[in-house]
């Protein structure tokens, strides 16, 4: 286990040496989210419809997926594509260690980085400037930090999973664009899930991606009551175990039958 603590800090060290990426993705989120929050008032100016949410909630439920974004998994680990691309992955057999905890050690350190340089300051601001609400009571927020940590892990799983199909791509960029889409529209990312019809909720809440975004930040809100959440975070909790799975399936399979090539 202290292989792995050693890896995941040693990756974090290096990832929160990027301070200058970390405040234009700031201004990129707070701008973004100016211009969702336009969208939706405009939406709810024009409807006369009962809407699931009130402008007010979708506004802090914008707010809180913007502070957020850092956490979803959007690409695969940039740098494994590259090395299999070139075939130095064969270094990564080498290493005295479970090569599957060694790359979800270093989606974690992926996703905490980010959090760490960009969430606190995004959710700092529009809590303080942009009217986000804070937790709809003390048991919110315990059950919202419970869900971020299962969220985190959930997308650490799901970002493992993405770099190990690598194995079977030449380029990756198939994986990285589905996986992109998958998690912008299904998470809640783009719109908020209860927005949409009513139809299509039970497979919204079936799939994996609402306990990267959608659950936590209703939690948060109350839209979700915290004695919900031990549902909630079990949802997130067996979606975890099969993502990881998964990928130590698939990565035992590609890695006994890789051909490495070049060099």
């Amino acid at each position: 286990m202290s292989a792995y603590i050693a890896i995941l800090s040693a990756r974090l060290r290096t990832l929160l040496q990027y301070r200058a990426v970390a405040l234009a993705g700031i201004i990129t989120q707070l701008f973004w989210g100016l211009i969702r929050i336009a969208i939706f008032e405009a939406f709810y100016r024009s409807s006369t419809d009962v809407q699931p949410m009130t402008y007010s909630e979708v506004a802090d439920y914008i707010w809180l997926g913007q502070a957020m974004f850092a956490l979803i998994p959007v690409t695969a680990d940039s740098d494994l594509r590259t090395m299999i691309r070139t075939g130095t992955v064969a270094y990564e057999l080498l290493r005295p260690v479970d090569l599957y905890n060694f790359w979800y050690s270093r989606s974690l350190a992926s996703r905490i980085a980010p959090a760490l340089l960009r969430s606190l300051p995004v959710f700092a601001v529009a809590l303080l400037f942009l009217s986000l609400k804070p937790p709809a009571s003390y048991a919110s927020a315990a059950a919202w930090s419970l869900a971020i940590i299962s969220a985190l892990l959930l997308s650490s799983a799901i970002s493992t999973l993405s770099s190990i199909l690598l194995l079977w791509t030449i380029s990756g960029e198939g994986i990285n664009r589905l996986l992109t889409l998958l998690v912008f529209v299904f998470s809640g990312t783009l719109v908020p899930l209860p927005l949409f019809p009513e139809w299509f909720q039970p497979f919204l809440n079936f799939l994996p991606f609402r306990g990267l975004v959608d659950v936590p930040l209703r939690l948060y809100m109350g839209h979700i009551p915290a004695s919900d959440a031990w549902m909630m975070l079990g949802h997130q909790l067996i979606w975890i175990l099969l993502f990881v799975a998964l990928g130590r399936c698939l990565l035992a399979y590609g890695t006994h039958r890789l051909v490495v090539q070049g060099g």
